[in-house]
């Protein structure tokens, strides 16, 4: 062509060189910062994809820290109540020494009970002292909060983990099933009627009774001529020793009779009468018999439609929304068709640790508070009475109540350490576990759509190199097409 006005292949080859000057930039870029993606031109649709990756990872990365941070926290609850167990062991070894009555004087009864009160101290101490910087831990603030219980029906409440909305509540149900059999031990025929231990009238001769029940075995001799009223009170004079009790009751349509009942309710709790003496008058265990035993039937137990786990008067459920205990009083939890309900209003230590800010990324675990006046319960005691003055200090000589008292908080405190412990290991370990490997498999697709293919762009890099390179030279000669149409002049 002879036209210099417009030079077609120049056009042509300067196209060509921003083309591959541009994907020699692109090379270059990706090489550098080591990502295929830099910006949105370079693939939308994997930039998308990518940043909904990064986000995912920030918030895996988030609850992995809230996860392991939670185990901290719970760590160092677990250090305070380690250290209350402490505690409690040598209060119950206190108690054990000062019973010996016939080997200890005044002087070291007062001592112990000094040691007793100083160990009382140490344990609200602890109970108020152990916190995560400013959050205290065992003082009850991290324990969940109710309302609208009936203390009349349940005599404890003790929500070990929850989840409950924001700014709302959670109902709690609890049903005593029609049907049920309560958890009582009386000395009759089978678990709700039947021919009962019974002694009519006055004893004949002299008669050796083997009483056994929850606590331990007693034999009891009663004399010729006792009454029903005199065996009902040696009975009960060994009713700590036994888990036995006695009462006298009128029989329809026969004498009065001795009716023996365990102190424990539900499967653990029994009564076993046996003669030891040769048969008397006057003694009748129903049918002849000279030994009977009887053992008390657990209740059923609903608590938010789930069938709970029963033991005496005690029950509790635990599943993926809620974990309790409760404690029912005698005339709810031996009553059938009955119920009762309260609400869970918040409270317990709430953990984030899963990636999603909601209920199903939360987890969370009460931690009641473990001061002396927390540890116990109504029917056993609370800890604090064995201070100074109190029902059961040392000079009350109560120690079987005592023991049982200090045994309790034993197994509250433990049963809280090993909760905290399972909380630890099964929900926060395998919740970090499992985001770990979901970070990683995470991070995994993100690189495989955002990071640079260092093989591939150095092949590239090389590529536009020449690429350049020729389109340059070709260019330059483009350039100098025009310049031979001036030899058209002369």
């Amino acid at each position: 062509m002879s036209r210099i006005n417009t030079n077609v292949q120049s056009l042509i080859a300067r196209r060509v060189f921003d083309g591959n000057n541009t994907s020699l930039n692109r090379a270059l870029t990706r090489l550098s910062t080591g990502l295929r993606i830099n910006s949105g031109r370079d693939d939308p649709a994997g930039l998308i994809a990518s940043e909904t990756l990064r986000s995912s990872k920030v918030a895996l990365t988030a609850a992995t820290d809230n996860a392991r941070r939670a185990d901290t926290i719970l760590s160092i609850s677990e250090g305070g109540l380690q250290e209350v167990n402490a505690l409690l062991l040598d209060l119950e070894d206190l108690i054990d020494r000062s019973a010996n009555e016939g080997g200890l004087n005044d002087a070291e009864i007062r001592a112990n009970q000094l040691q007793i009160d100083s160990i009382l101290t140490s344990i609200n101490r602890l109970a108020n002292s152990t916190a995560f910087g400013d959050k205290k831990l065992l003082d009850g603030t991290a324990g969940f909060t109710t309302s609208s219980v009936t203390t009349s029906k349940l005599a404890l409440v003790a929500i070990n983990s929850a989840k409950v909305p924001d700014n709302s509540f959670r109902n709690v149900s609890v049903e005593v099933l029609n049907g049920s059999t309560f958890a009582f031990v009386s000395a009759y025929g089978n678990e709700r009627a039947g021919t009962p231990l019974t002694i009519d009238g006055q004893l004949s001769g002299v008669v050796t009774l083997q009483i056994a029940g929850y606590y331990g075995t007693e034999v009891i001799n009663f004399a010729s001529g006792a009454t029903q009223a005199q065996i009902a009170a040696g009975v009960n004079a060994s009713t700590q020793l036994t888990g036995v009790s006695a009462t006298t009751s009128a029989m329809t349509g026969g004498p009065t009779a001795v009716i023996f009942a365990s102190t424990i309710f539900g499967s653990k709790g029994f009564v076993s009468v046996d003669v030891i003496t040769n048969a008397v008058t006057g003694l009748n265990l129903g049918g002849g018999a000279r030994s009977v035993t009887r053992n008390g039937v657990d209740g059923t137990i609903n608590i938010n439609g789930q069938v709970a786990t029963v033991d005496g008067l005690n029950a509790s459920i635990s599943s993926g929304t809620l974990a309790a205990d409760l404690i029912l009083t005698q005339s709810f939890g031996t009553t059938d068709g009955g119920s009762s309900t309260f609400q869970i209003t918040g409270g317990g230590a709430r953990f984030q640790i899963g990636p999603e800010a909601s209920l199903s990324g939360q987890e969370t675990i009460g931690v009641d508070s473990v001061s002396t006046a927390s540890l116990g319960d109504a029917v056993t005691g609370f800890l604090a009475t064995l201070q100074s003055g109190q029902t059961n200090d040392l000079n009350s000589k109560n120690f079987a109540d005592a023991q049982r008292v200090v045994r309790r908080a034993v197994e509250q405190v433990s049963s809280l350490r090993g909760r905290i412990g399972a909380f630890q290991k099964n929900t926060l370990g395998s919740a970090i576990n499992s985001m770990l490997v979901a970070f990683e498999n995470t991070s995994a697709a993100e690189s495989a759509i955002r990071d640079a293919d260092f093989a591939v762009e150095a092949s590239n890099l090389t590529r536009a190199q020449i690429l350049v390179n020729a389109s340059t030279s070709t260019l330059q000669l483009a350039n100098a097409g025009p310049q031979n149409v001036l030899a058209l002049l002369g």
